[in-house]
């Protein structure tokens, strides 16, 4: 069987979501999101029924390492998920663009 090189989503009962990778297509890899950012968002009593999915988004059987790291960082920013307000990426640091935005606006 194949191995594939992939990038996934994981998105969590709050609609949060993660982007990471996977270079080894280990089916029982769901990524290493921090748990203290994770477990601060949900209640004990909502941990008793707790569903995550997992997709992948991308994926090659010939990509170089540095190829899926670099499509990693892409899928990151373009989900924004290094956003704490829409997910648990704490890498590539998020920028906010709201004081930009506003000078912008402004004129």
């Amino acid at each position: 069987m194949t191995k594939f090189k992939v990038i996934y989503k994981i998105t969590y009962p709050n609609g949060k979501i993660y982007i990471g990778k996977d270079l080894t297509d280990d089916i029982n890899y769901f990524g290493s999101a921090s748990d203290d950012l994770i477990a601060k968002d949900f209640t004990r009593e909502q941990r008793h029924d707790f569903t995550i999915r997992k997709q992948i988004l991308w994926e090659s059987d010939s990509a170089s390492d540095s190829e899926v790291n670099q499509k990693e960082v892409e899928l990151i920013k373009m989900y924004k998920s290094n956003d704490p307000k829409i997910g648990y990426n704490q890498w590539p640091k998020f920028k906010n663009d709201y004081r930009n935005a506003r000078r912008h606006n402004s004129c």
